[in-house]
């Protein structure tokens, strides 16, 4: 799965990696379900790329109540086509989030301990995602994300069975589409990007248990303890 991540590229360089107007970011070390996070999609009029804060959380467009969000943080992407919560924005809105890093837990003795996982290069990549747009009875709106996942790769196996889908670059312009409605055709041509990512690419290495709250955020969550790394 992917509960946790981080994003603290400068805005220049997200810009200039995700084709969009450089966006106003603070730095992030440990990005949390229900927190806005940013995503890049296509414009209204598909023609480019824009950045945009939404709720991390799909809230589907047919859902009563907006808190089932917080149980759909992610996407089984073996079943996303199919399943009802995300078919429709499979189809038509799907995104990338820029990240630099995630974090995972390993049970370790009485608890468990967070590792943070990212480049070997420690540039930024992108998750793939979805994203979607809810009305309320009031006729407000509320757009949200979640993030597709996979099987684990060697490197994130040992702390856990499912890793975030990450794309390549060159993969971002047919994940992102068009701006019109997939067929079956077009989803099944996507399938091959749902597939864990490089392993060689990548490592991991223990962070301090500051990382379990998610209400500190502070640039000490990626700093390695003492230990192993991959």
């Amino acid at each position: 799965m992917c509960g946790r991540f981080t994003l603290h590229t400068s805005p220049e360089q997200i810009a200039a990696q995700f084709d969009v107007e450089q966006p106003r970011l603070a730095d992030r070390y440990n990005i949390a379900p229900t927190q806005p996070v940013g995503i890049v999609r296509l414009d209204r009029e598909a023609t480019g790329r824009e950045w945009a804060l939404v709720h991390w959380g799909l809230i589907p467009s047919w859902a009563k109540e907006p808190s089932i969000g917080a149980r759909m943080i992610n996407a089984r992407g073996e079943t996303v086509a199919e399943k009802p919560s995300f078919r429709a924005a499979m189809r038509r809105r799907r995104c990338l989030l820029p990240a630099d890093g995630f974090y995972e837990w390993k049970r370790e003795g009485r608890g468990k301990q967070p590792y943070h996982i990212r480049m070997r290069s420690q540039e930024p990549f992108a998750l793939a995602g979805l994203w979607e747009i809810w009305t309320a009875p009031d006729g407000s709106e509320i757009q949200s994300c979640t993030i597709i996942t996979t099987e684990a790769n060697e490197v994130t196996s040992p702390l856990h069975d499912r890793m975030p889908v990450i794309l390549n670059p060159e993969d971002y312009e047919q994940w992102l589409g068009q701006g019109k409605d997939a067929d079956a055709k077009e989803i099944d041509q996507l399938r091959h990007l749902i597939r864990p990512f490089d392993a060689g690419l990548m490592e991991v290495y223990p962070v301090s248990p500051k990382v379990n709250s998610p209400l500190y955020d502070g640039p000490d969550c990626i700093e390695p303890l003492p230990g192993p790394a991959n």
